[in-house]
């Protein structure tokens, strides 16, 4: 079983992109499951943080040169390490601002790719088939680079493996029609050749994708007219010199008419694989969908039409798929499930209190009459079990999904509890089931919309303005019975506790870095006083802006001390950043010229009475400087001269 989520864009792509030309040289792996190096067909590699949708970093290489191979991450260093012009070795680190000042090497022969892996050095593979690691690459940029091809043979695909601790690169070429595959060993350095062969006459591999599992790679290949082939490939070959290597058919896309010019292909979990540029079914003239199929029983498991042309590139990493298509980088997150013909008919024998419970609870979910009372009784047990198992993971967002279409489909039916249990247990996400946070809206469920905001760790920014906009339009009476966790976020110490980590909500090194404005030491203000209890007035809102402000500083301080809800100063504050990351939309905005006309009515008074008050430090400062007479009688008469 497989499924496909909402997906969202990542990027807009370069306005000459076309279906012959992606604008992408390929997406390769960042920090973490949330980052990813996005390389366009030009100039620029730009880092994304994902589940923001935004980057986080953006280099280009000057005019007249040209990126010809994916940036990629040394795992082991944290550099980037790119190729420009083909033989121009550049590496560079987030804080480094110009492309042109940053580490360059010449090479003596042309790159094809570089491969990163995790903890080893990246491999360099060039043109003509030679590989390096970069290490001994950068000891001597010059030295002689061996031709291992032959004229007029090309490399198409290329991928790297490790075993053992061991590199192992596996790339395909092609040369007049014929396919022919290489693998190359480091330690030793052994090359080992195949012969895939050919299909007939205008039939060719178009797509390939490979795992490695006990010690053999398996290598899929797509070929332009809808057959998918399986290669395996020993790492240990008998036989010495050219090998043919015999391929199986593993399934027949159901291409009605004409070839396949530009699918691409990519292995998934479980026995599953994605296809882009193919239809899910002989019915379905349109190609621009994104299928996922099982490879034991050749079906489509999930498919996704993606409008304005879905041929082209397909890139997969931390269980989501990266497919162009129109004008943007689109990211859809997908799942899939271990499944056989057993369970499809309902006879998989389950070995765990936890299967049995699941399974269970699958049925459940699917009978009408459900009452919400049967649905707690039979979820507790699962939920009382916490494991850190993928598999318990997968369970509760297949639960949290399953409920969401109950819910939308009986408007009568919702399990708050149950809800709320899911998102308190922090392996949900918004990937994972994307209606959770908007069900809790549409049913005023704050209490249940807060704990989405604490637990769920990527939730986009459309999400995050519909959570503003509900909590700013809601009644305060509508809030009168709410429970809302004042300590959930909170970020500052009680009274009499140090303040050393935060002033002001704030980082004081980020303050003198970010600001370029004069720097006025705000009046202290009375803790008791009528001006601090607006804080207990829209508690929601403060919590809101505790979240974003949580979020925006988490890359700063991770752990915040403090139990107590924000202080008058701390609100003002969160409140002038939201103004300010917003400022220019509010002054674009028709409706929004009465609330400038107040704000700048009421910032003018204050500065007008900041400015007296300065007149009367100053006055009182000159009257501690007076001296005061020794000899005064009991009665008299002074004139002070304050000016």
């Amino acid at each position: 079983m497989a499924e496909l989520y909402e997906g969202f864009t990542l990027c807009g792509l370069a306005a000459g992109q076309s279906r012959e030309n992606s604008g992408l040289l390929g997406i390769e792996p960042g920090r973490d499951t949330d980052h990813v190096i996005v390389t366009g067909a030009g100039r620029t590699v730009t880092v994304y943080k994902v589940s923001d949708q935004k980057p986080l970093g953006s280099w280009a290489a000057k005019q007249g040169q040209a990126v010809t191979c994916p940036a990629v991450l040394h795992g082991q260093t944290g550099e980037y390490v790119a190729v420009h012009d083909s033989k121009v070795l550049r590496i560079w680190r987030d804080e480094d601002i110009n492309f042109e000042k940053v580490f360059k090497a010449t090479l003596s022969a042309a790159v094809s790719r570089i491969h990163a892996l995790p903890s080893s050095e990246p491999l360099v593979l060039f043109q003509r088939g030679a590989v390096r690691q970069l290490d001994a690459l950068l000891a001597a940029p010059q030295q002689a680079v061996e031709e291992v091809l032959s004229e007029e043979e090309v490399i198409r695909w290329s991928s790297c493996f490790l075993e053992a601790e061991q590199p192992l690169l596996l790339f395909s070429t092609e040369k007049s029609g014929e396919c022919f595959l290489y693998l190359q060993k480091l330690s030793p350095n052994v090359l080992h050749k195949y012969n895939i062969g050919s299909e007939g006459k205008g039939v060719c591999p178009i797509g390939f994708t490979a795992t490695l599992e006990d010690k053999c790679i398996t290598l899929m290949c797509l070929y332009s007219n809808g057959c998918v082939y399986k290669l395996l490939v020993s790492l240990h070959p008998s036989v010495e010199g050219e090998q043919h290597l015999p391929k199986s058919l593993l399934m027949k896309l159901p291409v009605s008419e004409g070839v396949l010019h530009r699918a691409a292909i990519a292995c998934l979990e479980e026995g599953h694989i994605a296809i882009v540029g193919a239809p899910p079914s002989a019915s379905t003239g349109d190609r621009d969908f994104l299928c996922i199929w099982k490879t034991n029983f050749p079906t489509p498991q999930a498919s996704k039409e993606l409008p304005g042309g879905a041929d082209g590139p397909l890139w997969c990493n931390a269980g989501k798929l990266y497919v162009t298509h129109g004008k943007v980088l689109t990211v859809l997150p997908y799942r899939c499930e271990k499944s056989s013909l057993a369970a499809a008919l309902g006879k998989l024998k389950q070995t765990s209190t936890q299967g049995d419970v699941y399974k269970a609870f699958c049925l459940y979910w699917g009978c009408v009459g459900v009452s919400r009372e049967e649905v707690e009784e039979v979820l507790e047990p699962f939920l009382s079990c916490s494991p850190v198992s993928p598999q318990f993971q997968l369970g509760l967002a297949h639960i949290a999904v399953e409920l969401l279409k109950r819910c939308q489909a009986d408007p009568g039916f919702y399990p708050q509890s149950v809800l709320a249990r899911l998102a308190q247990t922090g392996r949900l996400s918004h990937s994972s089931c994307p209606g959770f946070l908007m069900l809790a809206l549409e049913k005023h469920d704050y209490f249940l919309a807060q704990l989405c905001l604490q637990h769920f760790p990527d939730i986009p920014e459309a999400v995050i303005c519909a959570c503003l906009k509900a909590f700013l339009s809601v009644a305060d009476a509508d809030l009168a019975q709410v429970s809302v966790d004042l300590e959930g976020v909170s970020l500052v110490d009680g009274p009499g506790q140090s303040l050393e980590v935060v002033q002001n909500g704030f980082s004081p090194v980020l303050l003198e870095e970010d600001s370029c404005d004069v720097q006025l030491t705000p009046p202290k203000l009375d803790q008791s006083s009528s001006w601090t209890d607006m804080s207990l007035t829209c508690p929601l809102f403060l919590q809101y802006l505790q979240y974003l402000y949580v979020r925006s500083s988490g890359d700063v301080y991770t752990q915040l001390p403090g139990l107590r809800a924000p202080t008058m100063t701390q609100i003002m504050d969160w409140v002038s950043l939201l103004l300010d990351a917003h400022f220019a939309v509010l002054v674009m905005a028709p409706e929004a010229k009465g609330l400038l006309a107040q704000l700048h009515r009421f910032v003018r008074s204050q500065v007008r009475l900041y400015s007296e008050l300065g007149k009367i430090q100053g006055t009182l400062q000159e009257l501690g400087k007076i001296k005061k007479e020794q000899e005064i009688g009991l009665y008299s008469i002074e004139v002070i001269e304050l000016f």
